[in-house]
């Protein structure tokens, strides 16, 4: 056994559970991922998962190999972070993860800013929720809204960031400034009560919350089209110039924005350079973070 990707499509099906799963991973075809397990198990004689129509599952030896494939994953991913770490150079390719409610509302324009001071550095963005394995380079930098971030990082806390109330100019006049009780709505977050604790808490308890929107970006766009209330981060808010913070509504700290990176790479000259300046960038914005400039056009 002398093959690095063996270990790592036989690692991809073992934690996904399914070949399509493995291959999303690794970012080839499924057929690529069949072929090259089926070889594996060929070359070793012995079998490593049972093929059942929910998934793959690990047989007794596969399950043998997992710890010491994992074991040797994460000596690999050690001796590639080290050898980056090394690097003074400010070119080349710069992984970035963030969620795509900071990239769209926030720092797209910094972004653009960097690579023009910066030319020679090139940035490839994972727009996801989820946090991406910085250990195994799926990132070198993930900006985050997070108030745990993962231990084994490091970075800085830059700013946390606020929330209010907002409604649309059209909902605003339609509901008589919010007069009309009863024809008011919240929009929800997929709670499992029609009245959750962060509406109690609000300004307008008694207004339930009849649709449900788990996504920042899709509640901005259904508050704009007027479907009624929504608690939203102000950094979004507020530079839309047809949405207003309803009357009397309070601004409420919320989660800290982090720019964080993996030990071994925090001074490779083109990440160091990177989180300094995205860092200095969102201080600049840090009154439209914490919810000081409502209605704040850009």
């Amino acid at each position: 056994m002398n093959d690095w990707d063996d270990l790592r499509y036989f690692l991809a099906v073992s934690r996904k559970g399914s070949i399509r799963g493995a291959a999303a991973v690794l970012g080839v075809n499924h057929s690529t991922v069949s072929r090259r397990i089926d070889a594996f198990e060929k070359k070793l004689g012995t079998r490593l998962f049972e093929r059942l129509p929910s998934g793959y599952f690990m047989t007794q030896a596969g399950e043998d190999m997992s710890q010491s494939a994992a074991k040797i994953e994460s000596e690999v991913n050690s001796i590639g972070r080290q050898v980056i770490g090394r690097d003074t150079q400010l070119d080349g390719v710069l992984k970035v993860t963030l969620h795509n409610s900071l990239a769209d509302k926030l720092l797209m324009p910094m972004f653009v800013a960097f690579q023009r001071d910066y030319p020679d550095i090139e940035l490839a963005f994972d727009i996801t929720h989820s946090m991406a394995n910085l250990s195994k380079r799926e990132a070198d930098v993930a900006i985050r809204i997070s108030n745990d971030p993962p231990d084994n990082l490091v970075g800085r806390r830059v700013v946390r960031y606020a929330t209010s109330t907002y409604a649309s100019l059209d909902y605003l006049e339609r509901t008589g400034n919010l007069e009309d009780r009863e024809a008011l709505t919240w929009i929800g977050w997929y709670d499992p009560v029609p009245d959750p604790q962060w509406i109690r808490d609000s300004q307008y308890p008694d207004v339930l919350a009849r649709n449900s929107i788990c996504h920042p970006l899709t509640q901005l766009a259904a508050v704009k089209a007027g479907m009624g209330l929504a608690m939203l981060p102000c950094f979004m808010a507020d530079t839309e110039p047809t949405l207003r913070r309803v009357p009397h509504a309070t601004v409420n700290p919320s989660r800290d924005v982090w720019v964080l990176t993996h030990e071994d790479l925090r001074h490779t000259a083109r990440v160091r350079h990177f989180t300094d300046y995205i860092v200095k960038e969102i201080l600049g914005q840090k009154d439209l973070l914490e919810g000081k400039c409502p209605f704040a056009p850009s």
